[in-house]
């Protein structure tokens, strides 16, 4: 199956009151592994950047008044993204901004119908605590080292290893991988592991001296002789 882990940058929180999309980066997975395909694109956001959102993505007015405007762009943003699933953290802001850009230009909007949001699927495994994609990152022992600011492809990118940790499919993929491994060393048999000590004997002698009396006590012509010689026969 194919999904598209996806991540914005903006001019701010709120569409409504004018703030602009800046930046957007996708990641490709398929069956839950990264295929190395990605999109991403700077858009000209015909504003200035507010100092607070300078602070948090480092995007100027200056760098990106040399962007291309979105609709510039729409065209192979929808072709990469197609028809797969969505995967977004916190899915309501980053669709509200792309929805806002595609209404702009008189384009249909992104059903919501598509969204897998990381945001609410931690929250379920991780109840009552920070969420944060840092703090996913920290719990997943995800390397965020180059994450000093926000940046769209850069947030998908770790947003992908966390999300594959997220639904367990890691884990599954290393079972699966390891049983491959172990599988193709032997051809095509597990390998076979020896204990260095042998296991105690579970049957003590009077078990033995027991068992012994007991078919004493079957007579001659025990019954699973008769068994014996029908399967010789």
């Amino acid at each position: 199956m194919r999904e598209i882990i996806l991540d914005t940058e903006t001019t701010g929180l709120d569409p409504l009151r004018g703030d602009r999309l800046v930046e957007i980066g996708c990641v490709e997975i398929f069956n839950r592994m990264p295929t190395g395909q990605t999109y991403h694109c700077h858009i000209n956001p015909q504003r200035e950047m507010p100092a607070e959102a300078f602070a948090v993505h480092g995007l100027s007015s200056e760098f990106l008044a040399t962007k291309p405007l979105f609709w510039e762009v729409v065209d192979e943003f929808l072709e990469f993204i197609g028809d797969a699933p969505l995967v977004i953290h916190n899915a309501s802001f980053d669709i509200g901004f792309i929805n806002a850009e595609l209404d702009r230009i008189q384009r249909v909007p992104i059903a919501r119908e598509r969204l897998v949001d990381t945001l609410l699927l931690a929250r379920r495994k991780h109840p009552g605590v920070s969420n944060r994609l840092d703090d996913l990152c920290s719990r997943y022992a995800i390397d965020n080292s180059r994450r000093t600011k926000h940046g769209a492809l850069l947030d998908a990118e770790l947003l992908a290893e966390v999300y594959i940790d997220l639904i367990g499919a890691r884990q599954s993929q290393l079972i699966l991988a390891e049983t491959h491994t172990a599988r193709t060393a032997v051809g095509g048999d597990m390998p076979r592991r020896q204990r260095t000590e042998p296991l105690a004997p579970r049957i003590t002698e009077a078990d033995r001296i027991a068992h012994r009396a007991f078919v004493a006590t079957l007579g001659d012509k025990p019954i699973w002789n008769d068994f014996s010689a029908s399967l010789s026969a």
